[in-house]
């Protein structure tokens, strides 16, 4: 197998890195893989990572809930009763950024195309990218939605989108400035581009260190705090107008870190954690256990 070392952060470029912690990963292989924190920029990224040819492996298990749908278990039990309100909190989202009821929508990491089919729902023109084989055929199964594979990126249309989205993917991708340049093809001048990135700035990250469940080594290769990410879009003229709380994700963060850290599913514990994460992210946004950045291209 082929892993991916880096010397510089590949999220400014700076030589200015260390390793802060090692994390292992809960959900496939038992893994451990060393996470580096870059100096200059503030952003993480985990090391030693399988290549984007043979990184498909460690996404093939039932546990992975945007891609099996599954209710096994209470913690996913919970995340599925929460996200009707999710749902309809995205939707706000894209139509306040965006100025429309109605429009043209691409996401980016559809998964199973919960959130399409909602948005579809509402009269949106949809359009959604899924690496995973198996999501898109649960897509199709479940909603009647065919998304695209996600090379298809740098295959669509300039300039088409109203709206594009990226719930709790950038952190997967390997080609980031790659995307993040493809994005602002395809986003129309006035388009809004919304991004929600796990934040490893905040309480429950503190609190749960290597244990914290939104590092997902070796899934998530990045690790954002606020200002890395203000810097990255930064250089890709990519500016923050906005940033919101993904308040319940701190809750579903916490349950899973503390099964984690103890073996067990503790669930005071951990929903006391998760409430201590969303009283500070509804005080700081820039402190939520989860951040969406409503975007604008310069």
């Amino acid at each position: 197998m082929s892993f991916i070392y880096h010397n510089t952060c590949p999220i400014c470029g700076s030589s200015n890195i260390h390793k802060v912690l090692t994390a292992k990963d809960y959900t496939v292989s038992l893994e451990s893989f060393d996470i580096f924190h870059c100096g200059h920029c503030s952003g993480r990224f985990t090391q030693n990572v399988p290549n984007n040819q043979e990184i498909g492996r460690y996404y093939q298990s039932a546990e992975y809930i945007s891609h099996s749908e599954t209710r096994k278990g209470l913690i996913n039990r919970l995340y599925h009763s929460v996200r009707k309100i999710t749902l309809r909190s995205k939707q706000n989202w894209v139509k306040a950024g965006t100025g429309l009821k109605q429009g043209n929508l691409l996401d980016i990491g559809c998964g199973t195309g919960a959130f399409l089919h909602y948005m579809k729902l509402a009269g949106w023109e949809i359009t959604g990218l899924e690496p995973d084989d198996n999501a898109r055929h649960n897509a199709k199964t479940l909603y009647g939605i065919e998304p695209l594979p996600s090379s298809e990126l740098f295959r669509l249309p300039a300039q088409k989108y109203d709206a594009i989205t990226m719930w709790h993917v950038l952190e997967h991708v390997h080609g980031l400035n790659e995307y993040l340049q493809q994005i602002r093809v395809l986003l129309k001048p006035e388009g809004t581009l919304l991004i929600a990135v796990p934040n490893y700035t905040s309480p429950d990250a503190e609190h749960y260190g290597a244990y914290w469940a939104a590092y997902d080594v070796p899934r998530h290769l990045y690790h954002f705090s606020p200002s890395s990410m203000e810097q990255l879009l930064k250089q890709h003229k990519i500016r923050i107008v906005k940033k919101h709380p993904m308040v319940f994700d701190g809750f579903y963060v916490s349950l899973l870190s503390e099964k984690y850290k103890t073996g067990r599913s503790r669930l005071i514990p951990g929903f006391l954690h998760g409430l201590a994460s969303y009283r500070r992210g509804l005080k700081d946004v820039d402190r939520c256990s989860s951040v969406v950045y409503e975007c604008k291209a310069d």
